[in-house]
């Protein structure tokens, strides 16, 4: 009885930290623990996307940069680079540094898809980066040793940042 108890409050204790956290505070995990994705706050209004994230190779310590744009129709259109150059920079030298790019998926607990949540937004409870696990296997990174395990296109939410 008293384990069925302990049980009990742990769910409670996850299910209300998962509504406490907000998107841009959340940390996500891939199953096998090789990744995790952290949302930033973007900290202007005027900027073009709607959501900033690292996402670091957790056998290396290499970190990634993420952002979201909002899209047209509607999707949460992402992309993942490493080494990029800072500044004025061109299409071909973003395209170079980019290790993915697609839409970013957020899940509810029963696993229905849907946009990123807003900034400000209680966190979803995962988030599916389709396709991620081969583009980072033929990526600069693989290729540099910087990513040995190829990582799961689902990621889910694991804390959220203070």
């Amino acid at each position: 009885m008293r384990v069925v108890l302990v049980l009990a409050g742990l769910l409670a204790a996850t299910s209300a930290f998962a509504g406490e956290c907000r998107q841009d505070r959340a940390i996500y995990a891939d199953r096998d623990g090789g990744y995790e994705l952290t949302f930033e706050p973007i900290g202007s209004d005027a900027a073009a996307t709607s959501h900033h994230f690292k996402l670091k190779v957790l056998s290396s310590g290499t970190v990634l940069d993420g952002i979201v744009m909002p899209g047209d129709p509607a999707r949460s259109n992402g992309m993942v680079m490493y080494k990029c150059p800072e500044g004025d920079v061109t299409g071909e030298e973003i395209a170079a540094c980019t290790v993915w790019e697609g839409v970013i998926y957020a899940l509810d607990g029963a696993g229905d898809a849907a946009d990123l949540p807003d900034e400000s937004a209680t966190a979803a409870a995962g988030v599916l980066l389709s396709g991620f696990g081969p583009s980072l296997r033929y990526s600069k990174l693989w290729d540099e040793g910087k990513a040995k395990v190829v990582p799961w296109d689902l990621l889910k939410l694991k804390g959220c940042a203070a």
